[in-house]
Order: structure tokens, then C-alpha cells, then sequence
């Protein structure tokens, strides 16, 4: 992810995206791994020369990676998305700092499945389908897919906060689905969110997807399995907790009562409670539509010298 905090700070990119064929671009790579620029400049209908001006500033302002490889023609520039999500925070008032942390799908601390469900890494099944022995496997740590029709996944996010910093945001990002024998693209499944064992809310997956291959899906998944989720993006802050924009709970971090001492535990379930339950199946970058695992985000502020930090009373 690409994360602009201040809008200065992005000038390059807003003048990277103020051309329609810079964005056209854009939206043949995020459905193609990599194109060159022959197959670029030919989709476009343009010269190369045209074309290699836009990959230009593309490239300049971080929106895109080129290599160089050896085709049947000769050398060829190969273009990628250097990240595949763009966030610009639009406050005026600071943010504080940040750090995120990228963690594997399959790097989970405790977990309870229930069939159908399964394991998969880029190369193969871990085990059997429909065997929750496998969960505790050791080889789960290369998960990249992990589906279950009723259970929950839980995981640690690291703290790195100092006596003198305090949580402002914690955002957690991820691509999620339903679990349906197969694939269904009307499968609506209530999926809950917890930190430290507090709901947040939940979201309601309309599908487990699979009318088309996952663009980062393995060769040899089999194409009449599920391919893909949605990817949501999970905020708790002072004012809530908010999926996508759109408040889940109002849930806060002070009412988490988090310091730099804190554990951080984040859980994705399939409840008792939901009226649409319907399992969940979370995406790692091998698999799916988005290059990524479970991304997670801490924004905090940093106490001054001589400043008085506040931490709530603990219950």
C-alpha cells in the first residue's frame, strides 16, 4: 500500500493520476501481473514513444516498478504495480507516526475449525480437505488460503509502541469471503472482528466468489473452487470501530485501555449469533485479487518532553 498521510506529500502522484491514459494503464496492470510496453502501447492504440513518457512518470512517482528481461525481440521493460492500494488521509490535522506489519495468513496464534475447511500454500494442499487436524500442522505457517465453514482465526500484532507513544489508530487490513462446498457468488456469511477479545462488529461477505480465476491464484487451484474475496479495511480509533468508512461499533481504543505494555490479539470469526452463517475463507498473496496477507497498521502520537501522558484506568 501506497499511504499518503498529508497531501503535499503526494504531489507526484496526483500528477501521475491527472492523465486518462496514465490510468488506463493503471487498470490493465491491475488486472494483468506485468505487461510490456509493446503490449501497452498496442492495447492503447498508441507509439511507443507515447507511451513511454507515461510509463515515465508512472514509474517517477513510485506508482509503478519496471524490469528489464529477455524476450524473442530482444530486452524488453516489463511493468508492475509496485503496490496495489492507495490511501491519502485527507485530515488536516497530524496523524502522528506509524508502523504496519505484514503477517502470513497462516501465522496464526489459536484457531478452531469446523468442515468444510482447509489449508492451502501457492504449491498444494496442506493435507486433506476437510481435516481440522491439519490446522496445528506445522506447514500452516506457509498458508497463503485458509477456508472453514464455522471456527475462527486469531492472530498477535506486535506492539512496538515506547513508554512515551501512545495508540492514535489501529487498522487492519484484509481479503475475506464466505465458505460455500465450491463456490457461490450469493453466500452471505457474518463475519466477526474481536481485538483483546472485544467485538468490534462484523461484516456481512455477500459470496464466495469464483465466476473468474483470482488474478494471484496458483495454476493449479482448481477453477471450480473459489478464487477471491473482498479486501476491507478495519479502523478503530477515538470515534469507533469502522469497516470500510462505515462504522461497525462504537467501540473505541480507549475503551480498550491499550499502552506500550499492551498485547495486541486479533480474531476473525464465524459466530453463534449470525443470521447468515456461512463460513469465511481469508486470501493471502498467492491467492486471490490483492498481493497481500494480513496488513496491519498502528498510528500513535509521541509525547513531548515534559508532557503528561494520560493512560486510561485499567478495570
Amino acid at each position: 500500500m501506497i499511504y499518503i498521510k498529508d497531501l503535499m506529500s503526494g504531489i507526484d502522484i496526483f500528477k501521475a493520476l491527472s492523465s486518462e491514459i496514465r490510468i488506463q494503464i493503471l487498470e490493465m496492470l491491475a488486472s494483468n501481473p506485468q505487461l510490456n510496453l509493446n503490449e501497452i502501447a498496442k492495447r492503447l492504440k498508441l507509439s511507443n514513444g507515447a507511451i513511454t513518457m507515461h510509463i515515465k512518470k508512472l514509474e517517477e512517482s513510485g506508482l509503478i516498478e519496471i524490469n528489464t528481461s529477455v524476450g524473442k525481440h530482444g530486452i524488453q521493460k516489463v511493468c508492475y504495480l509496485n503496490k496495489d492500494r492507495l490511501m491519502v488521509e485527507l485530515r488536516s490535522k497530524a496523524i502522528g507516526n506509524l508502523y504496519e506489519v505484514e503477517i502470513q495468513v497462516g501465522h496464526y496464534s489459536n484457531y478452531a475449525a469446523v468442515p468444510t475447511c482447509g489449508l492451502a500454500t501457492k504449491d498444494s494442499i496442506i493435507g486433506e480437505f476437510d481435516e481440522p487436524r491439519y490446522f496445528a500442522d506445522p506447514e500452516r505457517i506457509k498458508s497463503e488460503m485458509i477456508w472453514m465453514a464455522d471456527g475462527f482465526l486469531e492472530y498477535r500484532i506486535p506492539n512496538y509502541l515506547k513508554p512515551n507513544q501512545s495508540f492514535r489508530e489501529i487498522q487492519l487490513s484484509l481479503e475475506l469471503g464466505s465458505e460455500a462446498p465450491g463456490c457461490s457468488d450469493h453466500y452471505p456469511s457474518d463475519i466477526y472482528f474481536y481485538l483483546n477479545g472485544v467485538e468490534l462488529g462484523f461484516w456481512t461477505s455477500p459470496g464466495d466468489f469464483g465466476d473468474t480465476r483470482g488474478t494471484f491464484s496458483p495454476d493449479w487451484w482448481p477453477p471450480h473452487l473459489n478464487q477471491y474475496g473482498m479486501l476491507k479495511l478495519i479502523r478503530i480509533n477515538d470515534e469507533g470501530s469502522f469497516i470500510d468508512g462505515s462504522r461497525i461499533s462504537d467501540v473505541t481504543l480507549d475503551d480498550m485501555k491499550l499502552d506500550y505494555k499492551s498485547e495486541l490479539t486479533f480474531r476473525i470469526a464465524v459466530t453463534d449469533k449470525p443470521i447468515n452463517k456461512r463460513g469465511l475463507t481469508i486470501y493471502g498473496k498467492h491467492f486471490g485479487n490483492y498481493s497481500q496477507d494480513l496488513l496491519a497498521r498502528v498510528l500513535y502520537d509521541v509525547r513531548e518532553a515534559g508532557e503528561v501522558l494520560t493512560v486510561p484506568a485499567r478495570p
